[in-house]
């Protein structure tokens, strides 16, 4: 039957931890404390969407006008600006409980059934642990913005005495930019073997070839500006309901506060659609009549399935098909199964969905 309400048989069930899963799960046994019953949630689904943004800026240097004329840059960096961009989105279906259904498996005096629940209620099986589980999609980790060349110490020791000392921004210019050819040619020196002073070794070598192009892209910098690019992740949770979805706006886009709410009209929107491809039915039998639900039978759901995609500017970053327990139906197990004493069956359930995954003969048995 049908359990409206969470409290129902709590304290008559006897709870042992599962071997399988003794991290999260639960393992619950019917017996004659819990009339032999077995209480339980089934999920909904919800949809863990992970977006990925990197946020890019850009810093002209010191010299971009006298980039062209020293060094032949012709796209240095001439005025300042960020700008950001949706880069990937990872779509997880997760498995939340239903409130509006909660359900009572009822087995046959005298016998005995187990049941493994995650610490929410949900089932992952019967006569079982649940199946391992699958491996989930690599979620994106934020990443930092590399530092600027012009924030090492190497920075400092490229500008020269007579750098600092000039007032002219043109006499600066054009000071820096002999002296990046005066660290290539000591570079080119030091390989070709012809440097007065030679490091000892190459441990040495590499600390002054490694200096000597540090304070290169330091004075470079000057002259063509800086480009730096850092990543921001925010996972965004959405429960679906039985209806398709369109142009939902689920999060904006900022150049300057990166991923932020949806209600913050400061950033572009990020949208969700959720296209119906399949709404389940229950299942028929051979004379095309509805199936019986078993009395006190074990309810999973039989899910339906959506096409979810993810948009930004107006264009799809991802899409993915997804079972959703929304657009499914509920049906029951014989009970019996599960007791059989010639040959008791496990069932493992998808805790995304509530469908019963995997149905066979309780191993060893």
């Amino acid at each position: 039957m049908k359990i409206l309400t969470a409290a129902i048989a709590a304290a008559a069930i006897v709870l042992t931890g599962s071997a399988a899963n003794a991290q999260t799960s639960q393992k619950i046994t019917a017996g004659k404390a819990s009339d032999y019953g077995l209480t339980y949630s089934l999920p909904l689904t919800a949809l863990d969407i992970y977006l990925e943004a990197e946020i890019s800026e850009e810093t002209p240097g010191e010299f971009y006008n006298y980039a062209r004329r020293h060094l032949g840059i012709n796209d240095a960096v001439t005025t300042a600006g960020r700008a950001a961009k949706l880069k990937s989105v990872t779509i997880v279906p997760r498995g939340i409980p239903d409130a509006d259904n909660r359900w009572t498996a009822q087995f046959k005096n005298g016998t005995s059934a187990s049941m493994t629940l995650t610490p929410e209620g949900l089932p992952l099986a019967i006569n079982g642990d649940g199946a391992p589980e699958s491996k989930a999609p690599a979620i994106p980790a934020p990443r930092a913005a590399t530092p600027s060349p012009l924030e090492g110490p190497a920075a400092a020791q490229a500008v020269t005495q007579d750098m600092a000392r000039s007032s002219s921004t043109s006499k600066k210019a054009e000071l820096a930019a002999q002296r990046i050819f005066e660290l290539r040619e000591t570079r080119s020196d030091i390989l070709s073997g012809q440097a007065d002073n030679p490091p000892a070794d190459g441990a040495a070598m590499k600390l002054v070839l490694d200096n000597l192009a540090a304070q290169e892209a330091a004075l470079t910098a000057m002259f063509a500006g800086v480009k730096t690019s850092r990543t921001v992740v925010e996972k965004i949770t959405f429960v679906p309901d039985s209806d398709e979805v369109r142009d939902n706006v689920i999060a904006r886009l900022s150049a300057v506060d990166g991923i932020i709410p949806s209600d913050n009209l400061a950033g572009a929107p990020v949208t969700l659609d959720v296209k119906v491809l399949e709404r389940a039915e229950l299942p028929l039998t051979d004379k095309g009549e509805l199936k019986t639900f078993p009395k006190g039978g074990v309810a999973y759901r039989i899910p339906g399935r959506a096409l979810v995609t993810v948009s930004y500017a107006g264009r799809p970053v991802a899409s993915e098909e997804v079972d959703l327990a929304q657009l499914g139906v509920v049906f029951g197990l014989n009970p019996a199964l599960f007791t059989d004493k010639k040959e008791p069956y496990s069932v493992t359930f998808d805790t995304a969905t509530g469908a019963a995954v995997k149905l066979e003969p309780v191993a060893g048995e």
